[in-house]
């Protein structure tokens, strides 16, 4: 959900900007995880393990820069209570130092 990947209309090839962005998107994939396209409300598609199609309405890109380090996107999700979502990806330094003390000692930070 966090990057600026482009799909290939006629090969269904991902071009990215960046080979981290196309190394996030392929694992998501081979875990099951299929990025399909943005449609034209720049929705991101997503074919989920059970081959079921959820669409995440796109809110708001705060782009990479060398300056933050990280990339943002709020999104609502396909979920009926209408949930907003704030996805940050960026170096893990960076990162690291905008977590709360209790994330920092996190089990779900831990294991990454």
């Amino acid at each position: 959900m966090c990057h600026t990947i482009v799909v290939d209309q006629k090969s269904k090839n991902y071009n990215a900007a960046s080979p981290d962005e196309l190394a996030l998107v392929n694992f998501a994939k081979q875990k099951g995880y299929e990025f399909v396209d943005r449609d034209a409300d720049d929705n991101c598609i997503i074919k989920c393990p059970n081959g079921d199609l959820e669409k995440y309405a796109l809110l708001n890109i705060c782009e990479f820069n060398s300056t933050r380090k990280r990339m943002s996107v709020v999104f609502r999700g396909p979920n009926e209570d209408n949930t907003i979502t704030l996805m940050t990806k960026g170096a893990d330094s960076i990162i690291y130092d905008i977590l709360s003390k209790d994330s920092q000692k996190s089990e779900e930070y831990k294991k990454t």
